[in-house]
């Protein structure tokens, strides 16, 4: 079971970089397969970027925490 208090933690960690650029990001769900959902808000949304924000970032830095994350995904 991944503790949810410390993936928020985590997302509280990046998500000033994600606001500097005008973006935010959003913890929606963790899954019971290990998935965590995200929700990348404001100028993210749409960015061509976004991809890369996620997977070498946001996940990045929660899969060095959290080993048994499986994957991060954005959704809507």
């Amino acid at each position: 079971m991944i503790d949810k208090t410390k993936l928020s933690a985590i997302l509280d960690k990046v998500r000033p970089s994600i606001q500097a650029d005008g973006g935010d990001v959003e913890l929606v769900n963790i899954r019971d397969d290990n998935v965590v959902e995200v929700r990348l808000k404001g100028t993210c949304n749409g960015c061509p970027m976004a991809t890369l924000t996620l997977k070498a970032g946001i996940e990045r830095i929660i899969k060095e925490e959290i080993p048994e994350v499986a994957e991060v995904i954005s959704v809507n």
